[in-house]
Parts: C-alpha cells; sequence; structure tokens
C-alpha cells in the first residue's frame, strides 16, 4: 500500500467519522426534542389532573355546604313552625287578657 492509498483511506475513514457524528448529532437533536415534547406533555397533563382534581375538591365542598344549609334550614323552619304554633295558642288568651284589662278600667 502506497502512500497515496493511505492517505485516500485516511480521507476516507475522515468522512465516514463525519457522516457518523453529523447522524449522531442528528440523532441527539431528535432525542432531545421528543424528550421536551414528552417533558410539555407531562407537565400539561399534572397541570390537567390538578385542576381536575381541585375542581373535584370544590364540588365535595359545595356539596357538603348545601347539605350543611340544607339541615339548617330545616332546623328553622322547624323553629319557626314551633313559634308559628305557640303564637297561634297563645293568641286567644293574649286578646282576652288584653280585652279584660280594658274593660276592668
Amino acid at each position: 500500500m502506497g502512500m497515496s492509498d493511505v492517505l485516500r483511506k485516511i480521507k476516507q475513514t475522515e468522512r465516514e467519522a463525519s457522516k457518523q457524528l453529523a447522524n449522531a448529532q442528528e440523532e441527539a437533536s431528535k432525542i432531545m426534542a421528543d424528550a421536551r415534547k414528552k417533558s410539555s406533555e407531562l407537565v400539561s397533563n399534572a397541570a390537567d389532573e390538578s385542576v381536575s382534581n381541585t375542581q373535584a375538591t370544590l364540588d365535595s365542598a359545595r356539596a357538603e355546604a348545601d347539605k350543611e344549609a340544607k339541615k339548617v334550614q330545616k332546623k328553622g323552619l322547624k323553629e319557626v313552625n314551633s313559634i308559628e304554633e305557640n303564637a297561634s295558642k297563645n293568641l286567644d288568651k293574649a286578646v282576652k287578657s288584653i280585652l279584660d284589662t280594658m274593660t276592668s278600667q
């Protein structure tokens, strides 16, 4: 093998090495792009899940608050009905007492 053959072989090897380097850089770029895309998707999915969880928590809290409000409303209505019933029972006595007081004077 002569000197020119060795130089040609070296140049060919350098070209092949350059191609391999370019291919490796291209592959590295693709891997990085895929990793960025997956990372972005993970962040987006996590944000969506967080919003869903927050909404579920809010819905649950609203339902519980509504349930408690209905209990308070029901209790208040019972108390109002009781007061109205007692007032109705005592109305005749009150009217009679007022009339007795006015007529005795």
